[in-house]
This record gives structure tokens, C-alpha cells and sequence, in this order.
């Protein structure tokens, strides 16, 4: 049995080049009915799409979520921010996340199903969870965004903690809420490339 893949450390995805990620004019706010009407052609007629949430954080004890707020869904050239206080948005978004015909990838999934099935009341279909695929090929600890894009791009990732725990229900998101939102998403459709699962085709 060959010897299970280590990640690299922290201390080594800190030495490496920044991964440059989607900038405001590749990224999209839908937050209106029209807004969402609008791109749902486009979106569902993706075969591939990086996916990911944001909630707003709980810090008082046994405080239960109402996310998530915001959905992400990217692919290779941009990425769409869905905030889901808006019926349409909410109604777009389970839409795309039922259709089984396009694949939705992402890191850490579990605790987005659970609170998409709370929030939206659907069961989330063809979602690929990157980091089972690591473990699939060898790599015996968890391995999220930051580490899958020092393995296959040979890049540092950043993850702002301030933006992580910022006001996700917030109705007026900020510029760097938004870069935050898309680039987890956006790097997850990227990585998915780099595996060799995604043709970048519809």
C-alpha cells in the first residue's frame, strides 16, 4: 500500500506566489428578481460551475444559523454571488442546485448541504466534494482550498479572516465581501480544471 501524499505545510504555502484571483469586473451581485431571471440561462446551461456559500457567523451559544446568505457559483471566466434574501434569487439558486445535469464542485461541503436543505428545501444534486477527490488519490488529511491550490497551482491562496466573518445577511455586501464570495468558488472550478475533470466545455 503506498504511503499516503502530505500536503504541504502552512509555513510552505506562505513562501509561495499569490494566486491571483477574479477581480470586481469578472464578478457579478445577483440580488434582484431581474437579476436572477437573467443569468439562469446562462448558469444552467454550464456543465461544470464552482460552488460554495457564506452564512452570516453565529458567536453566542446554541445561536442557530439562518444561512446561508450568499451563494457562489463560478465558472472558469467569472463568478455570480447570489443573495439569497430575495424569493427570486432563493428560487434561482435551488433551481441550479437541483439540476442534475450540471455539476456543482466545491470544498467542505457537508455543512452547505445541510443548510441548503434548511434555507432552500431542496436536495442539492451532482455535487462534487474536491476534497474527497484528494483523498481518492492519496492525501490522507483534509485538504481544502488554500492547500489543493499549493498542490496543484503551486500558489498561495488567501483567505481573509475579517471578510470570512463579516455580515453575510448584510443587504449592501462590500467589494471585498464579493472577491471573497467568488474566488471560493472560483478557485474550487479551477482546481477541478487542474484534476483533469472539467473540459471547460459545456
Amino acid at each position: 500500500m503506498p504511503a499516503p501524499l502530505l500536503p504541504p505545510s502552512r509555513e510552505a504555502i506562505a513562501l509561495l506566489p499569490l494566486f491571483a484571483g477574479l477581480q470586481a469586473p469578472q464578478i457579478e451581485l445577483v440580488a434582484t428578481a431581474a437579476d436572477a431571471t437573467r443569468v439562469l440561462p446562462l448558469l444552467a446551461s454550464e456543465r461544470w460551475l464552482g460552488f460554495d456559500t457564506e452564512s452570516k457567523p453565529t458567536f453566542v451559544k446554541n445561536e442557530v444559523s439562518t444561512g446561508p446568505h450568499t451563494l457562489q457559483l463560478a465558472t472558469l471566466e467569472r463568478a455570480w454571488v447570489f443573495q439569497l434574501h430575495d424569493a427570486q434569487c432563493r428560487a434561482v439558486a435551488a433551481q441550479l442546485l437541483a439540476q442534475a445535469d450540471v455539476t456543482k464542485v466545491g470544498f467542505g461541503l457537508d455543512g452547505d448541504r445541510t443548510q441548503i436543505r434548511a434555507k432552500l428545501g431542496i436536495e442539492p444534486q451532482s455535487v462534487l466534494d474536491l476534497g474527497i477527490v484528494f483523498r481518492q488519490r492519496g492525501y490522507r488529511q483534509s485538504v481544502g482550498v488554500k492547500t489543493a491550490v499549493a498542490i496543484v497551482f503551486g500558489q498561495r491562496f488567501t483567505k481573509s479572516h475579517k471578510q470570512s466573518t463579516s455580515n453575510w445577511a448584510n443587504r449592501m455586501l462590500s467589494e471585498g465581501q464579493l472577491r471573497y464570495a467568488a474566488n471560493d468558488a472560483w478557485a474550487a472550478i479551477r482546481v477541478a480544471q487542474a484534476l483533469g475533470l472539467v473540459s471547460g466545455a459545456r
